[in-house]
This record gives structure tokens, C-alpha cells and sequence, in this order.
């Protein structure tokens, strides 16, 4: 070995080595120089790309001028397939090269550079290989004790377009070679830098345990548990990059659903897989994950129990057989000489004949037959006979008091009218008898008298979804539709029909609309569900509809459970993922918190009967976590404590609160001009606050993660659930470099 100037990463990766000499400022200089001529020719190339799919583009918009169907064909074709390039090159200019690999010689002489997409030269030789290709897996699965023929593994650093620092390891000490090493672990450096608003790609320091659950077999269901800080999250994200480049057209046709427990969440992880080059995935939060409702609100903990209970499924199923409130009872007509009388005994039987042949709504195309067969049997006259039943049809139908009675006796029901139904305590008390309590029923009650839909509410109207079923559609169904079909004698009142649920509770529901998306449309190729430990089985009945004919990835840690019946959602867990096979991953390093940090969480978690996953946390500070008493004035101590964080660290800093306390504490930062970004400054726009800082409860702060953390009265979070301990210990586990809790 020839020439060596080495820096042990802090991760120990490259063993036992003899120092030299920190390498001169020239020869770090040159290696930038060296990386940065490879990095410049990667950007030449890359522009060249995104001009060549520009002008595939043009093209394809040209065929389409040519008048004929073949050219409409190739020109869609080759406008998505420009587009679909273009967003990837797009998305790949920031770090676009991250990655290079020595080998041993007799594998590879030149070295190879791994990037966020690939990227051939104008030879059609490969200049840059995608990150997720099988060329590319030993630069993640390579370590000292298996180096896999590489002989140094390098991360390359980079500000836009321009390199700013490489990361080397020496996975082979036995090698001959004469190459640098240089800079401290690419994997360190990652963890010390300041955080900000979103999750990044950690496309460039992936280690090798975590490797493996990313390149995963694609069939069937993989399983990623690990405790806090592990990159459980992350690793899955990158796991959906991997599935959409290993089978493109299955995952790209099928679509991806990525689900996670809130909004705040979702923005967070928003930017990571545009960074890897893919855009076509359904980002949804629990309260977003059916299409057209869209709910951040929670329940308290009581309310949000209930609603989350697997027995809900058969209160909305019997809620969905109910005939809607307001709703006639009975209708009357004359005929000729007979007076034809549907009393509350006819229409009860056919209402339960209707429901027998399926779900309500797709019954409306028979209801108008077999309305007109019951009354039919009700003409006696010889005289009405004689003119036989094609009359009898055609004048019912011409009748706007029978089109206004079916309409209203069986309309078209959409899932959150029908919800508010159950509004009405005496009409819960009917349907819920046998399923929830009196003092659930209350609960309910309370939980409904607001306008808008809760997170634990979206669930419910997924379920009555399912019960409901769509409205037939008569352009793609119109071998359901009889002759007298009610879409013949609705006509246009169809859609303008003001449901009676409406009439019964006031506005806010609005007029039926048909369905722009249907149940048919729910099915995903894969399922990507994040905090899987604190779905609720409705949630997880939910998630499963979606995920029928889907493969899986499911990330969580038990022991961050904000679930109270832990059993009851691992068997709905099961039911969703049925007859699916199941590969298991656990991830056994915290990269998030500092070692002194995740001692005092671990701590707390042992003390308070948390059967918790403990993972080795990875990197010191130096600095404990610190209790701080209150005082006599909260807001004061919090000001104080926040405004000494905010000076140490560079990156984001949390408020955490219970629940009760968020708006109060929420007025407190916005009264502190030098603290909220929200506050005007006219006068010093040096002074301006700090965007920095946001003020969360705990379940909120589930899967972020923080430089600094001030927790306000930990006490009352721990206590204002059934699973306030389980919610501390995840707050606990949020700083990366400072926590301070105020008592």
C-alpha cells in the first residue's frame, strides 16, 4: 500500500489501518478538481438528454397532425414517454452524482460513478448508473469485512452542480493501490448536518442492513420494523423508488399509494422520491386516503377509540340499510278507476328485496320496475287491464308525483350523507343496539356536532362507500339498466336531487353529484404504509381495500403505539394482507439522536413499562437532555428555553404541547417578535422571526425529526391519552442534537 493519507470514518468502517500524514490541501484540492471535470461532463450530458426528450416531444405533438388514428397513438406514446423524462431529468439536478466506486481491476478498470438516475454518454456507453440498478448495489452492500472487489468507496458532496467535499472508505486494506482517502464517513457527515422542513434522500449513505430490506423480492409483503431514528420511513421510501425502476410498467400502470399518519408528515417526506427521479405516487395522510375527502382534524382520544373499533364495520352496515330519514313512508295514486296504495308493509318488503340482490345504490336502475310491479298487482279494474301494462308504465312514468316519490324513497346516497344520519341519538340508538354502548353512543354524538369530518371519521365513510356501492354508470353498464330503468324516467332530476338527508340536516352535504371517482378505482400495484403501529383496524380496512392486488411495504415500531388495543389491530392487520407472503427486516442502528439524547428517552421507556426496541444510537454530542422547571410564569421559562436553542442550533426546532395546550402556547410564539415568523417587523428586517420553529402536540410529531426540542409540560402528555406514555417516548425521540423539557 502506497501513498496513504487516511481519516478513520467515525462508523469504524475501515478497520485497523496506519495513519498518516493528513493529507496536504493540493491533493484534497485536486481530487475536487478530479470529481468535479467527471461531475461537469455528467451535467453536459444531462442537458443534452433533456433537450433530446424536448425535441421527442415536438415530434410526437407533430404525428399527431397527420389526421389519422395511428398518428394520435404515436403521438400520446411518445409525448408521455418525453414527459415522463423530462420530470425525471428535472428532478435529478440537485446531487445528481453522489456516488464512486474503485474495484479491483480485474472487475472493473475504470471506476464507476453512481447517481439518482442513469445516464449514457453519445456513444451509448453508461456515464452514470441509477442508484437502484443491480451495477450499483455493492456501493451500499460492500463493507470492510465483505468488500465485494471495491477497493474505496467514495461519496461525493455536492451544492447544485458544483462539488464541495468528498467521504471516502477503504473497504479493502489489502489492496495495492495509491489512492487518497479522504474526509471524515460520508455516513457522519450526514448525521451532523442541520435539519430542515422536508425528509431527504439518503440515496447516498444507505447502509448495508438497510440495503437489503430496500432491494427486498417484490412479491408479497415487506416488513420494516426498527426502533426510533433507524430510517425506517426512509428506507421505505427508497424501496418505492426501487420497485417503480425494477418493474416500471406494472408499478407506473397500478399506481403507488404511500400512506402516512398526517398532513405535517406527508409534507415532510414529499420531496424524497421526486428526488430519486419519481414523480407518478399518491402521497395520502390517513385523513386524505379517500378520493375527495380530505380531514385534519382529530377526535379526542375517547371518540377516536370508538371510531376506530373493528365493530364500526357493522354499524355502517346496518347504518347503510336503513331507509333515509325523511324519506316517504307511504304513497298514494289514482288509476284509472283503482286507487293504488304503497303502504309502509309493501315498501318495507320490496326495500328488503331491493337490498337482498347487493348494495343500495347499485339497485337504482331496478327501483322503477319494481315499483311498477307492485303497484301493477294492485289494478283490478277490467277496464284498466284491457289497456294493459305498457300504459300503466307509460303513465306512472309521466307522473311527476311518482318520479318525485321514487326519488325521494330511493335516491342516490353518497357516503358522508349517509354518516350524518347517525347525528340523530335516537336513530343511533336503533342501528347501534348490540354493537357500541350508551355511553359510546354518546360519545359519537358529541364527536358529530361539528361541520367537518374527523381523520377517524374518513375510515367510516369508506366503509359506507362499500356498502353503498357506486351508481351504475349507463355508459359503461347499460346492460343493468331496464326499459323502464329510473335513469330513462329521471332524466336531468337525477343529479339535481337534494337528498333527503339534507332536507333532515340542513345544509353542508350538498346536492348528489355522480362520482367522478369509483370503488373500482381504488387499487394500487404497491402499498406503502408508514406509523403502521398506530392504524386503527377501520383504518387498516381501509388501507387493505386498497391494496387487494397489491404488493406491500409496512414500516412501524410497536412501541410507538398511540393504538390502546394493540390486538385488535394486529388482527386487522392480518386481514389485510392476506394470503400475501410476509419478508421481514429490522433495522438495529439510530442515526437520528445522539447517543446522550436516545439514553434518557430508552431510559424513560424502561422506567414507565415500555416493551420497547432499543437501537444503538451511533453519534455523541456531548450534551444531556435538560429538565427545566417551569417557574412561575410557563410562558417565560418556554420563551427563554427556546430562544437559547434556537441560538446553538442551525436547523428546525419543535414546540411540543398536550393537546389542550397548542393554541395558548401557539399565541405565546406568535407574540415574540424575535421567535415567530408569523409576527410583523416593520421597522428592522434584520430582526425578522425565526421559520424555523413550529409548534406541534405529540401525536403530530410522529416520524419528523428536529435539531432542538422543547417539550411543555411532559407530564400532561403522558397522561392525556391511554397511550400518553407510548406518544412521550416518541417526542423523546425527535432532537437530533438538543431536547430541553419544561415541568
Amino acid at each position: 500500500m502506497r501513498d496513504l493519507a487516511i481519516s478513520v470514518p467515525a462508523s469504524g468502517a475501515v478497520g485497523e489501518l496506519e495513519e498518516k500524514p493528513p493529507l496536504a490541501d493540493e491533493l484534497l484540492t485536486a481530487e475536487l478538481a478530479t470529481e468535479q471535470a467527471f461531475v461537469d461532463r455528467v451535467y453536459v450530458q444531462l442537458e443534452r438528454s433533456a433537450r433530446n426528450a424536448q425535441a421527442l416531444a415536438r415530434e410526437g405533438h407533430g404525428r399527431g397532425a397527420l389526421g389519422h388514428e395511428g398518428g394520435l397513438v404515436e403521438r400520446d406514446a411518445m409525448v408521455f414517454q418525453a414527459a415522463r423524462r423530462i420530470a425525471q431529468l428535472d428532478a435529478a439536478h440537485e446531487g445528481l452524482v453522489f456516488g464512486r466506486l474503485d474495484l479491483q481491476e480485474r472487475v472493473d478498470r475504470e471506476p464507476r460513478y453512481i447517481g439518482r438516475i442513469g445516464l449514457r454518454d453519445d456513444k451509448r456507453d453508461s456515464l452514470l448508473i441509477d442508484w437502484r440498478a443491480p451495477a450499483a448495489a455493492v456501493f451500499y452492500q460492500a463493507t470492510a469485512a465483505e468488500p465485494h472487489d471495491v477497493i474505496r468507496r467514495r461519496v461525493l458532496r455536492c451544492s447544485g452542480s458544483q462539488v464541495v467535499g468528498v467521504e471516502d472508505e477503504l473497504l479493502d486494506a489489502g489492496a495495492e493501490t495509491d489512492l487518497p482517502i479522504v474526509g471524515e464517513g460520508a455516513l457522519m457527515a450526514q448525521l451532523s448536518r442541520a435539519r430542515d422542513r422536508s425528509m431527504h434522500s439518503i440515496v447516498a449513505t444507505i447502509q448495508a442492513e438497510q440495503d437489503r430490506a430496500i432491494r427486498a423480492p417484490a412479491k408479497g409483503v415487506v416488513a420494516i420494523s426498527g426502533g426510533p431514528g433507524t430510517g425506517k420511513t426512509v428506507v421505505a421510501l427508497h424501496r418505492a423508488a426501487y420497485l417503480l425502476y425494477t418493474d416500471r410498467r406494472r408499478y407506473e400502470t397500478g399506481g403507488v399509494l404511500v400512506v402516512g399518519p398526517s398532513g405535517v408528515f406527508m409534507r415532510y417526506i414529499e420531496r424524497v422520491l421526486p428526488s430519486l427521479g419519481e414523480t407518478a405516487v399518491a402521497l395520502r395522510s390517513l385523513g386524505e386516503v379517500v378520493e375527495g375527502v380530505r380531514a385534519t382534524r382529530h377526535d379526542d382520544p375517547a371518540a377516536a377509540t370508538v371510531k376506530g373499533s373493528g365493530r364500526m364495520a357493522e354499524l355502517m352496515r346496518r347504518t347503510a340499510r336503513q331507509q333515509a330519514p325523511g324519506s316517504p313512508k307511504e304513497f298514494r295514486v289514482f288509476w284509472r278507476d283503482d286507487v293504488i296504495h304503497l303502504d309502509r308493509s309493501a315498501l318495507g318488503k320490496l326495500r328488503r328485496q331491493l337490498m337482498g340482490q347487493g348494495q343500495r345504490n347499485r339497485q337504482l336502475p331496478r327501483v322503477a320496475s319494481a315499483l311498477l310491479d307492485v303497484m301493477w298487482r294492485q289494478v283490478r279494474g277490467d277496464r284498466c287491464r284491457e289497456r294493459g301494462r305498457e300504459a300503466f308504465d307509460d303513465d306512472m312514468l309521466s307522473s311527476q308525483a311518482f318520479v318525485d316519490f321514487a326519488l325521494s324513497w330511493w335516491p342516490p346516497l353518497a357516503a358522508p350523507e349517509v354518516l350524518a344520519w347517525l347525528r340523530d341519538p335516537e336513530f343511533l340508538a336503533r342501528v347501534g343496539e348490540g354493537v357500541i354502548s350508551a355511553e359510546e353512543q354518546r360519545l359519537l354524538v358529541e364527536s358529530w356536532q361539528g361541520a367537518d369530518l374527523s381523520v377517524e371519521d374518513v375510515p367510516l365513510v369508506d366503509e359506507l362507500r362499500y356498502a353503498l356501492g357506486d351508481v351504475p354508470d349507463r355508459a359503461r353498464e347499460d346492460h343493468e339498466v331496464d326499459d323502464a330503468g329510473l335513469f330513462e324516467w329521471a332524466g336531468s332530476d337525477l343529479r339535481e336531487l337534494t337528498t333527503a338527508a339534507e332536507r333532515e340536516f340542513g345544509p353542508g352535504v350538498g346536492p348528489w353529484q355522480p362520482p367522478s371517482h369509483r370503488i373500482e378505482d381504488d387499487r394500487y400495484a404497491h402499498v406503502l404504509v408508514d406509523e403502521a403501529q398506530d392504524l386503527t383496524p377501520m383504518q387498516w380496512r381501509m388501507v387493505g381495500r386498497r391494496g387487494r392486488a397489491a404488493t406491500w411495504t409496512i414500516v412501524g415500531d410497536a412501541a410507538q403505539s398511540s393504538w390502546p388495543v394493540p390486538e385488535e389491530s394486529a388482527a386487522a392487520r392480518v386481514a389485510a394482507i392476506e394470503g400475501k407472503d410476509l419478508h421481514e427486516f429490522h433495522l438495529s442502528t439510530n442515526y437520528r439522536n445522539s447517543a446522550e439524547i436516545y439514553e434518557y428517552a430508552a431510559s424513560y421507556a424502561e422506567r414507565v413499562g415500555l416493551d420497547a426496541d432499543l437501537p444503538t444510537a451511533v453519534r455523541s454530542t456531548g450534551v444531556s437532555p435538560r429538565d427545566v422547571p417551569a417557574g412561575d410564569d410557563l410562558a417565560t421559562t418556554v420563551r427563554e428555553q427556546l430562544t437559547e436553542i434556537a441560538g446553538q442550533v442551525a436547523g428546525t426546532i419543535a414546540i411540543v404541547v398536550p393537546l389542550s395546550r397548542r393554541r395558548e402556547v401557539a399565541g405565546w410564539l406568535a407574540s415574540w417578535p424575535e421567535l415567530s415568523a408569523d409576527a410583523p417587523h416593520a421597522t428592522d428586517p434584520a430582526a425578522a422571526g425565526d421559520d424555523r420553529i413550529v409548534v406541534l402536540t405529540g401525536i403530530d410529531t410522529k416520524g419528523l425529526e428536529f435539531d432542538g426540542i422543547v417539550v411543555v409540560d411532559p407530564d400532561a402528555i403522558e397522561s392525556e391519552s391511554p397511550t400518553g406514555r407510548a406518544t412521550l417516548y416518541v417526542v423523546l425521540t425527535r432532537a437530533t442534537q438538543l431536547l430541553t423539557l419544561v415541568r
